[in-house]
C-alpha cells in the first residue's frame, strides 16, 4: 500500500510503498477513504509522543470501509462504511467495563501506537467495542472530521461541560477543535466567545455560531475581557489549543464555579502550565479534561449530524491528496490551516 512514512522525529515524510496490513483476530483492516490532517499528528512527528516507534505512519482521523475482518469479530463485515475514535479501548480492562473507553488502562490509538490512516489501509484493533458505523448520508472527509477534534470537543462541550442553553462559553483557540466546539455550542443555545489571534479564523468563528469574537493581539487582558464581555465570566470554557497562556486565560476568565475544560494538548513547553489556583478555590472552579470519546457516544452525536443541529461538513477546508499531506502536516505548528483539511485521494 502507499503510505506516508516518517523515520526520524521531525524529518521529512517519504511517500512510500509498504506491506498491506492484515486483521488482528479481533480486529478489522479498513481501506481508508479519508483521514483528517491534525496537530495531534504534528505532535507526534516532532516527537512529543512516547509511543511512537519509528519508522512511522501517523494519522488518527479516519472513514473508511471494512476490507478485511479478523476471525474473532461478531458485529462487522467486509463493505461496512465505519469510522473509529481517535483512541480505542481494550474492552477488558475495568475503565472499559464502566463504558469510559476514552481513558482505557490499555488503549490504543492509530497514528501513535501504531501504523496510521496517512495510508490507504489502516489496521483497527477490537471492532466489536471500538468501530462506529456511518450512516450512508455521511461522506467520507466529514466522517473523518469528527474522530479527533469534533468528537473530543462534543464531549467537553456536552459531557464534561455539561453546557446549557444561555451559559457563557469561552473558546480559546479557532482551529478545528475549537471551531467544532463552537458549533456544538451553539446548537444547544449557549453564547460563545470565540477568541483567536488570527481575523480569518475568528470570521468563520461568527459564521458558526460565536455571539463575540475577540483578538487577543488586541486587549490588554484576554481574561479580563472575557469577564466584562460576559459581565461575571464564561460558564465554560475550553482550551482549545493546548498553549500555557491559553489556559491560564481559560481559568481565570470563568466565574464563580465554572468549568474549565483543557482540550489542546499540552506538550514540550507548555506541559506544566501556570494556574491561578487561588481563583480555582476561591470560586469553587472545576478544572476538566477531554481526551476523546467513546464508541458508544457516537450515537447522540450522529443524531444531531442527521437532524442538521450541527453541520461539521462545514468545518472541512481543504482536500487534498496523500502526498499534499506530508507537507500539511509539517505546517500544523504553525497554526495557519483554516477549517478541518482532509486527505481524501490516496
Amino acid at each position: 500500500m502507499k503510505a506516508a512514512l516518517y523515520e526520524a522525529f521531525s524529518k521529512p515524510p517519504q511517500l512510500v510503498t509498504v506491506p498491506d496490513p492484515s486483521p488482528e483476530p479481533h480486529g478489522v483492516v479498513v481501506r481508508v477513504k479519508a483521514t483528517g490532517v491534525c496537530r495531534s499528528d504534528w505532535h507526534g512527528w516532532v516527537g512529543h509522543d512516547p509511543d511512537i516507534e519509528l519508522p512511522h505512519i501517523p494519522g488518527h482521523e479516519l472513514a473508511g470501509v471494512v476490507e478485511a475482518v479478523g476471525k474473532d469479530v461478531l458485529k462487522w463485515k467486509t463493505g461496512d462504511r465505519v469510522t473509529v475514535p481517535f483512541v480505542g479501548g481494550c474492552g477488558a480492562c475495568a475503565e472499559c467495563h464502566a463504558g469510559h473507553q476514552q481513558v482505557c488502562n490499555h488503549q490504543f490509538q492509530p497514528g501513535f501506537t501504531h501504523w496510521g490512516s496517512f495510508a490507504e489501509y489502516v489496521s483497527l484493533h477490537q471492532a466489536d467495542i471500538n468501530l462506529v458505523e456511518l450512516p450512508e448520508t455521511l461522506d467520507f472527509a466529514t466522517a473523518a472530521s469528527l474522530g479527533c477534534r469534533f468528537a473530543t470537543s462534543f464531549r467537553a462541550i456536552i459531557d464534561q461541560g455539561k453546557t446549557t442553553a444561555g451559559q457563557w462559553v469561552a473558546i480559546h483557540g479557532c482551529g478545528g477543535v475549537g471551531l467544532s466546539a463552537i458549533m456544538i455550542a451553539h446548537a444547544i443555545g449557549a453564547n460563545i466567545i470565540a477568541i483567536d489571534i488570527a481575523e480569518e479564523k475568528l470570521a468563520l468563528a461568527k459564521t458558526l455560531g460565536a455571539a463575540v469574537t475577540l483578538n487577543a493581539n488586541n486587549v490588554a487582558d484576554v481574561s479580563e475581557a472575557v469577564i466584562e464581555m460576559t459581565k461575571g465570566g464564561a460558564h465554560v470554557s475550553v482550551d482549545a489549543i493546548g498553549h500555557s497562556g491559553a489556559c491560564f486565560n481559560s481559568i481565570n476568565s470563568l466565574r464563580k464555579r465554572g468549568k474549565h475544560i483543557q482540550v489542546g494538548l499540552m506538550a514540550g513547553a507548555h506541559n506544566t502550565p501556570p494556574i491561578p489556583m487561588s481563583k480555582v478555590v476561591s470560586h469553587e472552579l472545576e478544572i476538566l479534561g477531554s481526551h476523546g470519546m467513546q464508541a458508544h457516544r457516537y450515537g447522540a452525536m450522529l443524531a444531531m449530524i442527521r437532524s442538521g443541529i450541527i453541520k461539521p461538513e462545514k468545518l472541512v477546508g481543504k482536500r487534498i491528496n496523500l502526498a499534499a499531506s506530508i507537507d500539511a502536516l509539517m505546517q500544523m505548528g504553525k497554526f495557519e490551516a483554516v477549517g478541518v483539511t482532509v486527505v481524501t485521494a490516496f
